[in-house]
């Protein structure tokens, strides 16, 4: 099953313009290393609203992963996880889980993240943390299960 795969960036200064995107990118070039084709990116800011309107949109343009890169902190403006459980169908613990349990090995400030997963629509979202190298890594530990949650997402027979 070839993965379709939307890509956005959650920042309000990349967004205003202030700097230049740099998650974005390292999730692209990911997920064409992984061979799934990129249909959508976005930069949006740290809006719930502009989030749920941008995974959703994703998600009816045939993104069967959503990959998120920022907001998934702790600070005033990090709303993503909210944003995604506002509009879920279903949150999928173990990815988070893992993310943060993998990325404890690396820095202790992963106890932090607020990184997860979950089904919106027919398309799997993980929100990754911003940082360029921690969102990368963190795909990487979950990129095994990906393509059967984008089945059972869509709900497409699978032989996992």
């Amino acid at each position: 099953m070839q993965l379709t795969v939307g890509i956005i960036t959650i920042s309000d200064r990349a967004s205003a313009g202030e700097y230049v995107d740099l998650g974005g990118p390292a999730l692209k070039e990911t997920a064409q290393k992984e061979g799934w084709q990129v249909l959508c990116e976005a930069v949006v800011p740290d809006e719930a609203a502009r989030i749920q309107e941008t995974i959703r949109s994703f998600s009816q343009q045939g993104c069967g992963l959503i990959l998120t890169t920022g907001g998934t902190g702790i600070a005033d403006r990090d709303v993503t996880p909210e944003a995604i459980r506002a509009i879920m169908r279903v949150e999928l613990p173990g990815f988070g889980e893992v993310m943060r349990a993998e990325s404890m090995k690396i820095t202790p400030n992963a106890i932090l993240s607020r990184s997860l997963a979950a089904i919106v629509d027919l398309s799997l979202v993980i929100a990754l943390p911003g940082k360029p190298s921690g969102a990368v890594e963190c795909l990487g530990f979950v990129v095994g299960a990906i393509p059967h949650a984008v089945a059972l997402a869509q709900r497409t027979p699978t032989s996992c």
